[in-house]
Order: C-alpha cells, then sequence, then structure tokens
C-alpha cells in the first residue's frame, strides 16, 4: 500500500496483527495452474501514445501490474507484453493518464482459470 506525500509515493507496511492473519500465497504458483489462449493476430492491450509515457514521472504501469505485463525497454519506451496478461484490469484503473487501452480478448482468446 502506497500513500502519495508530496511529490513522491512512501510505501507502508501492514500492521503485525494483520499480516499474521494473511495466508501464504505463493503467486508464481497460482500463475503456473493458468492456462493461455494468445491471439497473435489482436492484441486486446496496448499503449495509446508513447509519448504520455514518456512525460510521466512515476510509471506506475511499471509496478501495479501483478504478473509484470509492462516493463521498459533500453529506449525508454514502455513494451506491453499482453500475452502474459492475467485479465484482472488493473490497467484500466492504474494509469493515470488513461493512456492503456484494455478489451477483453476475442472468443475463444485469453486466460483460463480453473479453480479447485
Amino acid at each position: 500500500m502506497a500513500m502519495k506525500t508530496g511529490d513522491a509515493f512512501e510505501a507502508k507496511e501492514l500492521p503485525e496483527e494483520v499480516k499474521a492473519t494473511l495466508p501464504n500465497v505463493y503467486v508464481d504458483d497460482l500463475l503456473m495452474s493458468l492456462k493461455y489462449f494468445i491471439d497473435e493476430d489482436k492484441a486486446h492491450l496496448r499503449i495509446i501514445d508513447q509519448a504520455v509515457c514518456a512525460r510521466c514521472e512515476y510509471k506506475p504501469c511499471l509496478y501495479f501490474c501483478p504478473v509484470g505485463v509492462y516493463t521498459q525497454g533500453n529506449d525508454g519506451r514502455i513494451q506491453v507484453a499482453y500475452q502474459s496478461c492475467v485479465e484482472c484490469g488493473s490497467c484500466r484503473v492504474g494509469c493515470p493518464y488513461k493512456n492503456i487501452q484494455w478489451e477483453l480478448p476475442r472468443g475463444g482468446f485469453g486466460v483460463a482459470y480453473k479453480f479447485g
């Protein structure tokens, strides 16, 4: 959890009594159980305007995606690995400039969750 103070974000730790009630969850193990049906012809998410990203000071897109879909290339541009997307929708609300276009993958494509 982060709190904005002035021009920077300050990380906040959860209280120990709250941490003690949380289960041990290993996200990487959960991600291994997903099945992806990748649409190589049509990306379901993309950066609308790279110039907006270039002006973005904090680049929260590099941090809010739980599976790291967004990375910054050596050229400074934001890269999108849409094939890894778990369709949580955090990118729809995480970009302060609304510079990420997200839509559901076409029928038959995307991530398949299995429960149990």
